[in-house]
């Protein structure tokens, strides 16, 4: 994680399989360059506790560990949530937006195998129906790379492509 202090408050730079839960309401949580992978962004409102963590595939059964990994899909959230509830927020509250899920390798491989993208953003969507999660909103798939900014001081997110302007998701 990289801090850098801007005029929003603290930036920490979630890299890849990183997560963060806060309530300092100061931090701007990132996910930079985010391809494949997809960044899931929750944020209680009345307890203001946020949180994103920056996930690369969608099953642990895919590693080589058995430890829990939030760089998994299936870890990363459950892990997610029991950091933003110990801080306060409550699932029912929960406002979560995911971004990414891109299909960056998409002309390489015409039978889909490398298009971990699709992949993670199904893997998401099925565990958060899992968990009585609505989810409010997504900017996904495509074939462009985007980075994410949750502020905790008020729960925005701000999405923008390689080369695109911010835009509130």
């Amino acid at each position: 994680m990289t801090n850098q202090n801007s005029k929003q408050g603290t930036e920490i730079i979630l890299g890849l399989g990183q997560m963060r839960a806060s309530r300092e309401e100061e931090l701007v949580l990132i996910s930079l360059g985010l391809g494949s992978c997809v960044a899931i962004c929750a944020y209680d409102p009345i307890s203001k506790v946020g949180g994103m963590a920056h996930m690369v595939l969608p099953r642990s059964s895919d590693g080589r560990s058995n430890e829990p990994n939030p760089k998994f899909v299936d870890c990363a959230i459950p892990m997610l949530l029991e950091e933003m509830k110990e801080l306060g927020a409550l699932k029912s509250r929960l406002i979560v937006k995911i971004v990414g899920g891109a299909e960056m390798m998409k002309a390489q491989s015409p039978n889909g195998t490398l298009n971990i993208g699709p992949q993670n953003v199904e893997a998401v969507e099925t565990l958060l129906e899992e968990l009585s999660l609505p989810l409010r909103s997504a900017d996904i798939g495509g074939t462009h790379g985007r980075t994410a900014r949750l502020y905790l001081d008020s729960g925005k997110l701000l999405v923008s492509a390689v080369g695109g302007a911010r835009r509130e998701l």
